[in-house]
């Protein structure tokens, strides 16, 4: 189809008669309930819209300049043929996400399927990686699980089955109890299954993929964590606080932090065939106008690069920005209880990849019933340790996109956090006359009689 009409302006009869064949063609290919992605700027593919809505819009808003391929709307990307023997099987072999998955956790194991007798259920092509990992045998497991089908004559692998239904568990809030029940139940339906006895025995099939957490125990009082040389202690060595909850009969810790190690995420995102080569699009990209549209255009980065020449000259080291606020689990439950999750942000993506909550890494889970406030740091020792062992010695990485492996580094660029947030995570004291991080030496201290607000009065120097 003719698209040449993109440029042109909404006024004009090429550009209404090419928005009309637009409509034409995405209504026939990809309707929902009569509406299609609204592609204006005003809803940026984010809205469903009517047919009258969309052309509206489009015709008071400029249809995208860079949405040549429709394929939001039905269109098909052409893949031109070619010799390569990866991209023919590509075309007459459909991505299959289970086996991408597995492909992006184990790819440098694969070729070491044959020295098993183990059929490989992960496609054909072969990648390979010589670093050392220590979880090779689950790869191994994993083969296993993924030759074995649910039962004779199903389309469905033993592992396959799991990770849809583990899918399902997590959307829809189903707690452990009731997937064993229904383990239970699909067994007794099904005699002839491949199916574990209990959701905790699918769970540890599943962990193998890795990205799994470690549990530290902390101090009730925020005072301490019991990891390291700490690590055998009974009693906080500050306030003497027990370790343990007594409130329960077994030995459970009072209270436990969830850490998500950070080296294995990062390693994930050049391993995963998806994210790979995107993790490298800040370095050879530039944004000649002058407008901001990614921290990248900032001065700040600009001067990080500057200063720190070496980093800045592999694209492939990671920046990463750190965000942190506290919630209730509860809801609008009446409930003081609040736990305080820590995100890391990679900068190295697309400004529209970046942002979205699939590429946030979840790096900790500080508990509640109280906020940590200026103990925060207690908690971040862990996070601390490992960004200065990735900024200083880096850690060796397979990138997925090159066939190779680097060592990469990490640097944490900024904090993103609100007004309370920032007295939290910096210690500043955000509840008085001097509040004002930037202009504190240099305002005239101002606090209203009736509401009790302290106002920032910025003196102008000419």
């Amino acid at each position: 189809m003719d698209k040449s009409w993109i440029g042109k302006p909404q006024n004009t009869n090429e550009y209404l008669l090419g928005l009309d064949k637009f409509l034409d063609s995405a209504f026939k290919n990809v309707v929902v309930e009569d509406t299609i992605k609204c592609p204006c700027p005003k809803c940026g593919f984010g809205k469903w819209q009517t047919r009258e809505i969309v052309r509206d819009h489009l015709i008071c808003k400029l249809f995208p300049q860079n949405y040549v391929i429709w394929n939001l709307h039905g269109e098909k990307q052409v893949v031109e043929p070619s010799g390569d023997r990866d991209v023919m099987q590509e075309m007459f072999h459909p991505e299959n996400s289970i086996e991408t998955m597995i492909n992006d956790a184990f790819g440098q194991y694969r070729h070491q399927a044959a020295d098993v007798g183990i059929s490989q259920p992960l496609g054909s092509n072969e990648i390979s990686n010589e670093g050392h990992r220590e979880d090779s045998g689950d790869f191994h497991d994993f083969l296993k699980d993924g030759s074995k089908t649910l039962y004779e004559g199903s389309k469905y692998t033993k592992l396959e089955f799991l990770i849809k239904l583990y899918h399902i568990k997590v959307y829809c809030g189903l707690s452990d109890k009731a997937m064993t029940m229904i383990l239970d139940l699909l067994r007794d339906a099904f005699e002839d299954t491949n199916l574990p006895s209990s959701f905790y025995e699918a769970k540890n099939t599943i962990s193998k993929l890795g990205l799994d957490y470690i549990k530290i125990p902390a101090c009730p009082n925020n005072c301490m964590l019991y990891w390291e040389g700490d690590s055998e202690l009974k009693a906080c060595k500050h306030c003497g606080t027990s370790k343990w909850n007594p409130n329960k009969k077994k030995k459970q810790s009072a209270k436990v932090l969830r850490y998500f190690p950070l080296k294995s995420r990062l390693q994930r995102l050049f391993m995963c065939c998806k994210t790979a080569e995107h993790m490298r699009w800040h370095a050879p990209s530039s944004n000649k106008d002058g407008l901001m549209r990614h921290p990248r255009d900032g001065e700040v980065w600009k001067t990080f690069d500057r200063t720190h020449f070496g980093f800045a000259s592999d694209p492939q080291n990671v920046r990463l920005g750190l965000t942190t606020d506290g919630f209730s689990p509860f809801g609008t439950m009446s409930t003081t209880y609040s736990i305080w999750p820590v995100f890391l942000i990679p900068y190295n993506l697309h400004p529209w990849m970046c942002m979205k909550h699939t590429s946030f890494i979840l790096s900790m889970i500080i508990p509640g019933k109280q906020m940590p406030e200026n103990n925060i740091d207690v908690y971040l020792q862990p996070l601390v340790k490992e960004l200065c062992e990735l900024w200083n010695d880096g850690n060796e990485t397979f990138d997925s996109s090159l066939k190779e492996n680097f060592r990469m580094h990490a640097a944490l660029m900024w904090t993103i956090s609100d007004f309370p947030g920032l007295g939290i995570l910096s210690s500043w004291n955000t509840h008085t006359g001097f509040a004002c991080p930037t202009c504190n030496f240099d305002t005239e201290l101002c606090r209203f009689r009736h509401s009790k607000k302290w106002c920032f009065m910025v003196i102008d120097v000419f």
